[in-house]
């Protein structure tokens, strides 16, 4: 009895830690099927982990600016693409191509970025 209560106890702790670590990477909340394309100035450049983060200023249809927060990969991703700290910089012009949040928020999940020099590069 106390070897399968023992066990139990272990296999509930092998578990747990794998719950919150699946839901940390769903993408249910960002609209897979129509990807859309902002361009705006960079605000804030976040080299952070576990994603690092575009916070970019837009001026939608009627001239009103809107702050867009860009997720992007993890650092090592982005470094293995050829990003680091300073590939952009606030005042920077870029277009963020990916997946806009399914609630209509101004935010998406980045897959390309078109730097100012006109480079694209996977975010």
């Amino acid at each position: 009895m106390r070897l399968r209560l023992a066990a139990l106890i272990v296999l509930v702790g092998l578990i747990f830690p794998v719950i919150p670590a699946q839901a940390h990477h769903s993408t249910a909340m960002y609209d897979r099927d129509h990807p859309i394309t902002v361009t705006g100035v960079v605000k804030e450049f976040q080299w952070t982990n576990p994603h690092a983060y575009i916070i970019l200023e837009v001026t939608d249809p009627h001239g009103k600016t809107v702050q867009w927060s860009v997720e992007m990969m993890s650092l090592t991703h982005l470094h293995s693409y050829g990003w680091n700290h300073s590939t952009v910089k606030p005042g920077d012009v870029v277009s963020c191509t990916g997946m806009p949040a399914r609630s209509g928020d101004p935010v998406m999940l980045a897959s390309l970025i078109k730097l100012p020099d006109g480079r694209q590069i996977k975010s």
